[in-house]
């Protein structure tokens, strides 16, 4: 399951859910052959000597890591007579599991060998490069490479204990590490066997397939004919027809969010997908509110046991925010009004149904039991979750491992409903499960009988344009959510995601794209301002950042940010940078004769409003390290912040040290504290308790962070207790996913980078709310990252 280009909506119909279908070169070009014919293969192809002192110089370089070296090493060692071409893929395939991609594509790697190591590595400044693999890969064909994958302890075309397993295609190879293509199998034969689930067996919970005795995962049938799609809750129509019409108003217009809580409810296995301010939260309060209602229609029914779920502790506590406000608002007298015998009832379920939907959202490590030092959890297909429902929020981050650990928890009889934007960048771990599932979402393809059962049940006619006879199971048990009620018409932000995030094609060409990205950027929308850094001289360089992180520069947006109004019509206030929260953090401090032990009330209203200040701006960067990574702009940031006087610390303390002011980002879970990967915290100075004694004055460093705990709004921990922290004046893309910030400024680096892809350009600008800096270090950056 690579991370790759998932806009094609051209799949042939008999498609392995994980498969990439995209058209692979199967032998390097023209003039890669023409020069294969005149050079010598290098000495790394046939020697296993040569291969390894090569391996040594690319981690010297760090272009290929220690492992994928160690993993060589250890089969060369163990293997007798291993072919060094087979050694060589596995090295690059263990490689990719680094940078996110479950497998190697041999002709891929042919195509574009260059992209198969980190190329450039962050801060590379080392002199005498060894060989690119472009001049190594430059005399093999891929009918060469496939030869060479043979050896009867090392690899095999599946089942058995080889470490590597090999998957021919018509067009290419792929690599994997036995783990991972287990996953992947086991992924798809979980996904398989709730969409063939048509009933379930009373007495065992397994699911049955129409027409035979017993379908288990092996047996269920994804390949092309289109499977009947569980009854679930289709044994109510009328009650879920009055449902849906409950929770949504008549609309002249198709209401996606109710076609997906239709096809959600007659599902076993779901995802609804859609980009920023689509409406996902909204939907899926709505389909927990409409799956209860089904559930207690009949009297004396238990309700469902639902449970919330997201990737990181910060996607969770976002999540819990938004769907705490919206549960009070669902018309819960209207869905009891459904039920049979509801006026005798009406005093239980008045009570009852709100108290069925739930608002407490956990981490999927905490769901599934994560065990110290391992990577096991304590539910397992032995031990399964208890639960009827599961929602997964930002899907998108989930890696393959956690999914398919996630789907052998789950009982037989339960829902899974994956929730996220399949554009987002996938998870920093091997797989982009949620974008491969949602390949073919754009186009939709529901069958004839799915169309004709949402138009009954929603009354919404879909356009023709939707609907595909060949369409596939896995096709009917996705909605993407197509309406934006956060960008409309009149925002930059919204016009460029769209530009940025189509996929290139036979009619989009990449000059096409990025005159459409260029178009948008030179349009003058009030919300996006485009900064290049490398047309300045340095110092104007310097300033024109430092302008932007100290308060946003205001006079770069159309009118200087002013008279702007948001959806509701209330003023909008201009662009800020990070000298917002720091005067807040100085203006709003209280008074000093407070005991901080005594009196916590102010001390958390402080820093309450203090964090929220802080989510007024952020800057998001590509890289960690280098001057243009976090590493080096966090630093260079907290020194233009201290010439400010925002700012009061050493040279040593910006660097390595604690200061008050300083936001700090939590790396690892730590359950002992509360606080999970991804929290954001401000360190504050509050009274010392020994100031009554001999030290008036004196004042100790807070790390303040924000809790959804309405009695303690605020966890004070102490800085010697947090090991696993980050400054986070600069963030990558990938830490902000599940964030959104009000002024988000997103610098890309001065070099091309592999990891500078479309997806990350739309993960970064779309964590902007009401105004974006789009920064390029230097001109042209843009052009290559939104084509790749």
């Amino acid at each position: 399951m690579s991370k790759r280009d998932k806009g094609s909506t051209n799949d042939p119909v008999n498609y392995d859910l994980f498969a990439d279908d995209t058209p692979t070169p199967a032998e390097p070009t023209a003039a890669v052959a023409a020069t294969a014919q005149k050079a010598e293969p290098h000495a790394a192809l046939y020697s296993i000597d040569a291969l390894l002192a090569l391996c040594e110089r690319w981690v010297a370089r760090g272009w290929l890591r220690d492992l994928d070296r160690a993993l060589v090493r250890f089969f060369a060692n163990e293997a007798n007579e291993a072919p060094p071409l087979l050694l060589l893929g596995a090295a690059l395939a263990s490689h990719q599991l680094g940078r996110g991609h479950v497998c190697l594509d041999l002709a891929a790697t042919l195509a574009a060998p260059d992209f198969a190591l980190s190329l450039p590595p962050e801060g590379d400044d080392l002199n005498d490069p060894p060989p690119l693999p472009s001049e190594v890969l430059a005399t093999l064909t891929l009918s060469e490479w496939q030869a060479a994958l043979h050896h009867p302890t090392l690899i095999s075309d599946g089942p058995g204990n080889t470490p590597l397993v090999k998957s021919d295609s018509s067009l290419t190879t792929r690599l994997y590490l036995r783990r991972y293509w287990q996953y992947e199998q086991t992924l798809h034969q979980e996904i398989a066997a709730r969409l063939a689930t048509t009933e379930l067996d009373k007495t065992g919970g397994r699911p049955l397939k129409r027409g035979s005795n017993e379908a288990t995962p092996e047996h269920a049938d994804v390949c092309g004919r289109e499977l009947q799609l569980a009854k679930g809750d289709d044994s109510h129509p009328q009650i879920l027809k009055d449902a849906l019409h409950t929770l949504f108003r008549p609309t002249t217009t198709l209401d996606w969010q109710k076609t997906a809580c239709a096809l959600a409810a007659r599902s076993h296995f779901s995802i609804i997908t859609g980009g920023p301010g689509t409406g996902k939260t909204t939907t899926v309060v709505r389909l927990l509110a409409l799956l209860q209602t089904l559930q207690l229609a009949e009297p004396n029914a238990h309700p469902l046991r639902i449970r919330l779920a997201a990737p990181t502790g910060k996607a969770a506590a976002r999540l819990n925010e938004s769907i705490a406000g919206q549960v009070s608002q669902l018309p819960f007298k209207g869905l009891m009004s459904l039920w049979e015998g509801a006026s005798a009832r009406e005093d239980q379920a008045t009570e009852l149904l709100p108290a069925t939907i739930p608002t407490e959202v956990t981490t999927l490590h905490r769901l599934l039991g994560a065990r110290p030092d391992t990577r096991h959890f304590r539910h397992h297909p032995a031990n399964p979750l208890a639960l009827d429902v599961l929602v997964i929020d930002e899907a998108s981050m989930v890696d393959i491992e956690m999914m398919t650990a996630v789907l052998r928890a789950l009982p037989a009889t339960a829902k899974l409903v994956l929730l996220g934007d399949k554009d987002q960048l996938a998870s920093v771990e091997a797989g982009a499960v949620l974008g491969d599932l949602c390949r073919r979402a754009e186009a939709a393809h529901y069958t004839p009988t799915t169309a004709q059962w949402i138009a009954e049940i929603t009354g919404q006619p879909l356009p023709e344009a939707l609907i595909d006879p060949d369409g596939q199971p896995l096709d009917q048990a996705i909605t993407m959510l197509r309406v934006s009620h956060r960008f409309d018409a009149h925002s930059g932000i919204g016009q460029l995601a769209q530009a940025i995030n189509q996929p290139l094609s036979d009619g989009l060409t990449p000059k096409d794209k990025q005159n459409a990205v260029h178009k948008v950027l030179r349009h003058g929308y009030p919300d996006v301002h485009h900064l290049i850094l490398g047309t300045e001289g340095k110092s104007e360089e310097d300033s024109a950042l430092e302008r932007l992180v100290v308060n946003g520069s205001p006079a770069r947006f159309p009118n200087k940010g002013e008279g702007r109004r948001d959806h509701a019509g209330q003023p909008m206030a201009p662009p800020t940078g990070y000298q917002h929260y720091l005067t807040m953090l100085d203006t709003q401090r209280p008074d000093n004769a407070l005991s901080f032990e005594e009196h916590r009330e102010p001390y958390h209203q402080w820093a309450s409003q203090v964090l929220h200040a802080y989510g007024h701006f952020q800057l998001l960067c590509a890289l960690r390290k280098g001057p243009w990574g976090v590493e080096g702009l966090n630093l260079r940031i907290a020194k233009v912040l201290r010439s400010e006087k925002l700012l009061s610390a050493s040279d040593i303390e910006l660097e390595k040290g604690w200061y008050e002011g300083r936001p700090v980002l939590i790396t690892q879970n730590d359950y002992t504290l509360g606080l999970m990967n991804g929290d954001i915290g401000i360190t504050l100075a509050v009274p010392d308790p020994r100031s009554s004694s001999g030290a008036p004055g004196r004042t100790l460093l807070r790390v303040a962070f924000p809790t959804s705990d309405t009695d303690k709004p605020i966890n004070w921990v102490l800085p010697s207790r947090l090991h696993a922290v980050e400054t986070v004046f600069a963030m990558t893309v990938h830490k902000s996913q599940g964030s959104e910030f009000k002024h988000t400024a997103l610098l890309l680096p001065q070099t091309p980078n592999p990891i500078l892809t479309r997806e990350l350009v739309y993960t970064g600008i779309t964590r902007a709310r009401d105004w974006l800096t789009l920064i390029e270090a230097k001109r042209g950056i843009l052009n290559d990252a939104v084509a790749r």
